[in-house]
Parts: C-alpha cells; structure tokens; sequence
C-alpha cells in the first residue's frame, strides 16, 4: 500500500454543531461537580484549610508523578534546553514539532491510578476554593477557554 493510500489517523475536526454540544456538557460536568463539593465540604470549610489543601493536593500530584519515574520507572524524563531553528520564520504548527515534553514511556495502570487520583483531589480542593468565595468554575472555565481562543499562543507568553 503507498504511503497516498494509506489511512491517516489523525484526529477528526469536531463539526461546528458539535462543539457547542461538548462546551455545555463540559459546563454542566463542572456545575454539577462543584456542587457535590459544596454538598461534602464539611471537615475542611475554612478558606485557610481549602488553600493549604489545595497546595498539599497539588503537591502530591508533583510527588505521584516523581515516583512514577523514580520508584515504579514507567515514566523517564530527559530533559534538556528546547532548540527550535529560526522560530521567527515559524508558523505555531510548525513550531510544536520542536517544542519536546521530554517525558518517555507511558504510566504503568497503578501510576495511572495514583495520579488520578491525587489529581481529582486536586480538582476537588480547586471547586471547594470556587465555592467558598461564590465562584462557578464553569464559568472560570469558559472564560479560560475564551481567552485561548481569542489569543492563542501569545496566551501562553
């Protein structure tokens, strides 16, 4: 089979109609979630126990993903100075191809689970601080997404 006839596995481009469809299930997930948050924030209510929570549980991700290149090894990091030729002739496209995560290998089931876990307490702590100070983390949410469409990568700067 030449590489013409080849299927292609990129991903397909959502339909216009879709989007808005997969914004507002997005938004209903986050209500919803900050909800069940508000209906269990009993023990840790107080702003100062949410933002050290928050920190602790941000922490941990940090410490789940270390282990997962020190102890278990699924994961190794290669890190080095990010080179790209001449990135001012560059479209941004063009550019993520140099741009490395210099992350290797893939999480084994159990650091998989570990961090998702340690990442739903994460978000957990993140919709608490939203509701104690009468924040919709949905609407955090679109305004995030608003901005990086409207910018784009200069966002990112």
């Amino acid at each position: 089979m030449s590489a013409e006839s080849r299927p292609t596995h990129e991903p397909e481009s959502p339909r216009p109609e879709a989007a808005p469809a997969r914004e507002q299930d997005a938004a209903d997930l986050a209500d919803a979630f900050q909800q069940t948050v508000a209906q269990y924030l009993i023990r840790h209510r107080s702003i100062v126990d949410i933002v050290s929570k928050l920190q602790e549980s941000t922490a941990r991700v940090q410490r789940a993903v270390a282990k997962a290149v020190t102890v278990c090894g699924c994961l190794e990091i290669h890190a080095c100075k990010q080179t790209v030729p001449d990135p001012d002739g560059m479209s941004y496209a063009e550019l993520k191809r140099y741009v490395q995560t210099h992350v290797d290998g893939r999480l084994c089931d159990h650091c998989r689970d570990v961090i998702e876990t340690e990442l739903g307490q994460a978000f957990f702590y993140a919709a608490a601080l939203c509701e104690v100070l009468n924040l919709k983390a949905s609407d955090i949410l679109a305004q995030e997404k608003q901005r990086l469409d409207t910018l784009g990568v200069y966002s990112l700067m």
